[in-house]
């Protein structure tokens, strides 16, 4: 297994890349996330660079109209599982690196989009100084993460990982010139056991534990904040 360097490991994809497939079907079950792109900006003739890109799930959607998509992953196993995926269309190419050190040209970029990978906040400077070098002028970058002040899951991520502050992950974004917008999506989960899995891989056993003991069914409410900034 090959790791870009400066690769920063995430505790959920790089180790479980099966469940958090599941998680990615279960994400935004009524499409609320991509029409909030696109009345942003369209990706429609662009090219997108899809930061963190794991095992390709997003890449068809942005190549369905994009004239160039090209996802970035430090993790090699994980990138080649993104080839692997896309390799029917010929307008997505899959590059091994990271947000630090992007393998795309200055300038060369319409639309970026990154979800829940690398850009959380505090700490992710080196990678909007990348953003920096490659967005072309006119540009728009999409930043996917929690919001950690409502919804229940935003409850269960505040309670878990109580070190990251949804004040100061906002305050961090917005005296960047990002915009934020605000979305209530969801999950929704085939099965109950599709759920506590993907909880497992989310949070520590305990707090797992604590989660599912509180919580019924397979759907929760999830708040996220789409943050955008136009170059």
């Amino acid at each position: 297994m090959s790791i870009a360097e400066g690769g920063i490991p995430s505790p959920n994809i790089w180790h479980h890349p099966k469940v958090y497939e599941i998680e990615n079907r279960a994400v935004d079950p009524n499409g609320v996330i991509e029409p909030a792109m696109r009345a942003i900006r369209d990706w429609a003739g662009a090219t997108v660079l899809d930061i963190g890109c794991g095992t390709g799930f997003h890449l068809p959607t942005f190549a369905a109209t994009a004239a160039q998509v090209i996802g970035v992953e430090p993790h090699g196993a994980l990138a080649d599982a993104a080839r692997r995926r896309t390799q029917a269309l010929p307008n997505v190419d899959v590059r091994q690196g990271t947000a630090q050190r992007l393998p795309v040209p200055d300038a060369s970029i319409d639309v970026m989009h990154a979800r829940w990978a690398y850009f959380f906040g505090p700490g992710c400077e080196p990678g909007l100084a990348e953003l920096d070098r490659v967005m072309r002028r006119g540009g728009t970058a999409f930043v996917i993460d929690n919001d950690g002040s409502r919804s229940t899951f935003g409850e269960w991520f505040s309670t878990s990982y109580p070190k990251i502050k949804a004040p100061v992950v906002e305050r961090f974004w917005t005296d960047r010139g990002w915009h934020r917008t605000p979305l209530a999506m969801g999950w929704r989960f085939e099965s109950r056991a599709d759920l506590e899995a993907v909880v497992k891989i989310e949070f520590t056993p305990q707090d797992a534990k604590r989660i599912l003991a509180s919580h019924q069914g397979v759907e929760v409410d999830y708040a996220i904040n789409l943050w955008s900034r136009t170059f």
